[in-house]
């Protein structure tokens, strides 16, 4: 009895060391990226040895996925249950603008896994799947394929959130202006037959 209890507990603290390790690792790649983090970093943020990181992970991109992982527990992607009951096309294109811009608000490591893909080829998984979730949701928001829903996934990029974010605007003002460009472009230019 005594030694399943020990094993019970041996358990719990794997899980918890994994659990600081993936944290730490969260927390560092968004305050200066993937490719600048060593495990060694790590490490010493989640406050183990090197070598109970590598126990876990025995590579970086085991740890990097297992952070990706983790980022979308913590900020799930939109879904085209967002449009539910929304027949307003105006109105799908603002919530779908706030909840992405929202989705990078909590991913501070978002622009460092875009820029980074090249060197850690491991990262080019999310980043395809978060540019064909956007693309969907652009077409699920207007309700038509084509070069139209392409341009409102590209104004809803990264790289458009962080340069209104940079000339002073908050996350939900930047996603509330960038709507109301798509939708006055879409007004003007209307669906081709």
């Amino acid at each position: 009895m005594a030694r399943n209890y020990r094993q019970s507990k041996r358990g719990e603290t794997a899980d918890e060391t994994r659990r600081r390790i993936v944290q730490a690792c969260f927390d560092l790649h968004g305050e200066q990226g993937l490719v600048a983090t060593s495990m060694k970093q790590i490490a010493e943020r989640a406050g183990v040895s090197v070598g109970s990181v590598y126990h876990h992970f025995p590579t970086y991109d085991d740890a990097i996925r297992a952070c990706g992982a983790h980022a979308f527990t913590l900020a799930p992607p939109p879904s085209p249950a967002l449009f539910e009951g929304v027949a307003d096309r105006a109105e799908r294109v603002r919530r779908l603008a706030l909840a992405v811009y929202r989705l990078y608000g909590r991913l501070t490591a978002w622009g460092y896994v875009q820029a980074e893909q090249d060197q850690l080829p491991v990262l080019k998984p999310f980043v395809d799947d978060e540019r064909a979730t956007r693309g969907l949701l652009s077409r699920a928001a207007l309700g038509e394929e084509g070069e139209r829903a392409a341009t409102l996934a590209a104004l809803l990029d990264h790289g458009t959130c962080q340069a209104l974010r940079a000339q002073g605007f908050s996350v939900d003002a930047a996603a509330a202006r960038i709507a109301e460009v798509a939708n006055a472009w879409l007004d003007a230019a209307p669906a081709r037959a």
